[in-house]
């Protein structure tokens, strides 16, 4: 684990990897929604700066450590560093990798496609984002995965509205997904985000009609959809952390942290100037 500086504000579970869960409303109040603007923004900023580093050679604890540095720039704190003791400032995930997957040695090689999920906590709030990335030249049927997945994380931001029922997220972009023939990944979901970095709401991204709950205005949590060019199914590596298509095949994932307003969705972890 890299360090962080002693002045850097860190969550509760930073120094014991233990996550205390505690009572957080689902809907935020202008205070919180502004600090997660801030902590939004930086997030999305890092998330550029590891993106440009990516190309074939480069292995992605060299971006964990750009990384890292630049949340510290920032005056934040990598919201994944010893959450629940897992060990790195972002998770990169390559090729057959879902999500959770840890940097190390290994090097970029052209063709890979590579996730970097990316988590700020920044005034008391965590600001998560992620964005799969083509390494390189990559063959036309993993380009397309990463296109269509940026197309499914549109459309469930689309269908947010306060009003609407929660699986209104998911049936989108399930519809989209198995339109183009792929599968989404149901075992991880987005969740509800705030002074915690996973809060107890959460955005499945496959249509299940018993989730009734409508959104309200001031929610706030992560659209963050996986989707497989074979199968959804998943295993786990031994490192209990890294997930896996259970088949192998290549999967794709975006996120963005929203709030829901009065007539749809505010995007929170957008660049300044977007």
């Amino acid at each position: 684990m890299r360090t962080v500086p002693a002045d850097i504000p860190r969550p509760p579970y930073a120094e014991t990897g233990d996550v205390p869960r505690r009572r957080e409303d689902v809907v935020k109040d202008a205070d919180t929604i502004e600090r997660m603007r801030r902590a939004g923004r930086a997030a999305a900023e890092v998330l550029e700066l590891g993106a440009a580093l990516i190309a074939p050679g480069v292995t992605t604890d060299e971006i964990d450590a750009a990384v890292h540095e630049a949340y510290i720039a920032r005056g934040g704190y990598p919201s994944t560093l010893n959450y629940r003791g897992y060990p790195k400032s972002l998770c990169t995930s390559v090729n057959e990798v879902i999500c959770h997957g840890i940097p190390d040695d290994r090097a970029l090689r052209d063709g890979d496609i590579v996730n970097l999920d990316v988590t700020i906590f920044l005034d008391g709030v965590h600001g998560d984002t992620n964005a799969t990335y083509a390494v390189g030249d990559v063959p036309e049927p993993a380009r397309r995965l990463i296109d269509v997945t940026g197309e499914c994380l549109d459309l469930g931001i689309a269908a947010v509205a306060p009003g609407r029922p929660f699986s209104d997220i998911g049936r989108a972009i399930e519809t989209h997904a198995e339109a183009n023939g792929y599968e989404v990944v149901r075992a991880f979901v987005g969740h509800g985000i705030g002074e915690q970095f996973h809060t107890d709401l959460q955005i499945p991204h496959y249509y299940e009609p018993r989730l009734t709950r409508v959104m309200e205005p001031g929610m706030t949590f992560t659209i963050e959809p996986m989707i497989s060019i074979g199968s959804g199914m998943h295993r786990i590596w031994p490192d209990d952390w890294t997930a896996v298509t259970a088949d192998g095949t290549p999967c794709a994932q975006f996120e963005h942290t929203l709030v829901v307003t009065e007539d749809g969705a505010e995007i929170l972890t957008l660049p300044a100037g977007h």
